[in-house]
Parts: C-alpha cells; structure tokens; sequence
C-alpha cells in the first residue's frame, strides 16, 4: 500500500491537495494510506520551499501548488 503524506498547516489549499489526492488514487483503483504533516520540523525535513507539499512513498512530489488530477494518478501509478 503507498503512503501519501499531505504537507501544510491544514489551510485551505491543504485540503484541496488531499481532496485531488483521494480523488485520484480512489479513481486509478490505488489504495492507499493518507497522512497529514503540520509538523513544520517534520514538513521541513522534505525539503520543500512552500506549502502544500505532496509526499508519495517518502518522494516530494510536488510544493508549492495543487497538481492536476492526471498527474497526481500519474505519479501514484508510477510508485506502485
């Protein structure tokens, strides 16, 4: 099972970025594990220049904006 961590404080964008995130993964037929990081310590360890931030499998995929749905699958896909 894949692992995606939410990255952000809980603002709003966060949780567009996990709603795109479900969305995706629950439409590629991909299970997976969803975790929110507010923890700015434990955000900060990923390296990442603004929030939110989407975490696959312990990989940053994208900070900073809201991916599109396809790439979000794309990116789930390619980690399986």
């Amino acid at each position: 099972m894949l692992t995606v961590k939410i990255l952000g404080s809980g603002c709003s964008n966060c949780r567009k970025l996990e709603a795109v995130a479900r969305e995706a993964a629950t439409e590629a037929g991909i299970e997976a594990e969803f975790v929110k990081v507010t923890d700015m310590q434990a955000i900060m360890a990923y390296d990442l220049l603004s929030t939110p931030g989407l975490v696959i499998n312990e990989k940053l995929v994208a900070s900073g904006r809201i991916p599109n749905k396809a790439d979000v699958q794309q990116w789930l896909q390619t980690a399986v």
